[in-house]
């Protein structure tokens, strides 16, 4: 009998740093960063159904199906009609505090979706899918810590030394689209080499 449920971590990240190296045409901010992946983050539950749709418990207050990323990432898999998934999150990532909750919760419903429905998806056309719901979400998808470039998707796996990280969470949200679009945001930061992050502050 194949599975009918799927449960897994939705972990949070960190960039380690984060410099803005230029911006292209379209709008989007060329950057480097270094993603470190936690072992810590919000857990999700993924359970077929008989009945056709998707549904997410709890509901976003506030948030449209259309601009939940979780509701997005399941839709562009193209499930099967003639069955449905429940889909449930216990929220500890803070929304708008920067450690990428969203994107995370997106990569984890692309691959337990793509393994509970068997859809045989690889790795890289759902990093793909994840690259179209968010500049993040690839990482996440792959499931590793990386050094990024680009719009943040052009990764690299790099292994980091353990480490314990105490995360502080101020109760405010930061919007994303407002920080990348503040006039004072430096957007010519030259950019560095991997061996250079490694060998101190950068």
């Amino acid at each position: 009998m194949s599975k009918q449920v799927i449960e897994a971590l939705s972990p949070a990240k960190l960039n380690l740093f984060l410099h803005v190296t230029g911006q292209r045409d379209n709008g989007y901010h060329e950057l480097q960063t270094a993603f470190q992946l936690l072992d810590w983050g919000d857990r999700m539950r993924f359970e077929i159904t008989e009945t056709p749709g998707i549904t997410i418990q709890p509901p976003v207050a506030g948030v449209p199906n259309e601009d939940n990323l979780i509701f997005r990432a399941a839709a562009s898999l193209g499930l099967p009609e003639d069955r449905g998934v429940a889909i449930s999150i216990e929220k500890v990532i803070p929304m708008g505090g920067g450690l990428g909750g969203g994107s995370s919760n997106a990569a984890v419903t692309l691959l337990a979706l793509n393994d509970l429905f068997d859809l045989g998806h690889s790795i890289d056309e759902l990093a793909l899918k994840g690259a179209a719901l968010g500049a993040d979400v690839p990482v996440f998808v792959r499931g590793t810590s990386a050094w990024a470039e680009g719009i943040g998707d052009e990764l690299m796996p790099l292994e980091l030394p353990e480490r314990w990280f105490v995360i502080i969470y101020p109760d405010c949200h930061v919007s994303t689209q407002e920080i990348f679009s503040a006039p004072e945001l430096t957007r010519n930061t030259p950019p560095i080499t991997v061996s250079a992050f490694f060998e101190g502050p950068v």
